[in-house]
């Protein structure tokens, strides 16, 4: 019995970290091969002295998040001046205006305008709901509040919700119901994912598995 509790104790070490590594190398080799690819395009207009020294840029790992985190920098450091605001304008407007791209645009910005807004409520809340019957309760993230003709036709006071999947949220159910029929969560938006994920063996505030007990409390007494 002791040498299988020592072995989940220590599966409950590595695999966190292992699975940290795996889903860092892919991102990197993910990055690394839109990389390769835009070198193989910068090296069919480059004239033939110049290859060698471009060639050797492929081979170096870890490149393309370098540039690709560089890029996000100086862009970010570029359009929070006036100057840089008016640039993005005119993106949008070039974007905006090109048939069936001007769609997917659209849609890619105002969510990623919604999740990554300071000011906005897209995943800030963790709430309980009855889903997918009464009864029978998730863990869903508050997304917003339902708008426009959504809004005239179920009318009363409604939240929209994410609900994710377990072990896998990225995907789930886009769920709008009314707001008396939600419970909000003290609990943090990443303690409730990992609830979620771990299928509920973690709750928030347990203690994790092969973490030493507290030590007991010490009364001292007085005469």
């Amino acid at each position: 019995m002791a040498i299988r509790k020592y072995l989940i104790t220590g599966l409950m070490v590595w695999l966190p970290l292992a699975i940290t590594l795996w889903v860092l190398l892919w991102l990197i080799g993910l990055l690394d091969g839109i990389f390769g690819a835009f070198l193989s395009g910068v090296l069919a207009i480059t004239p033939a002295s110049l290859a060698p020294m471009i060639e050797q840029l492929r081979h170096i790992p870890g490149l393309g998040v370098i540039l690709v985190a560089s890029v996000l920098l100086l862009t970010g450091g570029l359009v929070s001046n006036v100057a840089g605001r008016w640039w993005v304008k005119q993106w949008d407007k070039l974007f905006t205006n090109i048939p069936i791209v001007k769609s997917i645009y659209n849609s890619v910005k105002k969510v990623s305008d919604t999740l990554f807004s300071s000011n906005g409520n897209a995943f800030r809340t963790a709430m309980l709901i009855q889903y997918p019957r009464a009864g029978v309760w998730t863990i869903a993230f508050q997304t917003g509040t339902p708008g426009g003709e959504v809004q005239e036709r179920l009318g009363g006071d409604m939240v929209s919700v994410y609900v994710p999947t377990t072990p896998n949220p990225t995907s789930g159910f886009f769920l709008m119901l009314p707001r008396a029929d939600v419970i909000e969560l003290d609990m943090s938006v990443d303690q409730a994912l990992t609830y979620v994920i771990s299928m509920g063996a973690v709750a928030p505030g347990a203690t994790p598995v092969g973490a030493p007990a507290p030590l007991p409390p010490v009364f001292s007494s007085h005469s």
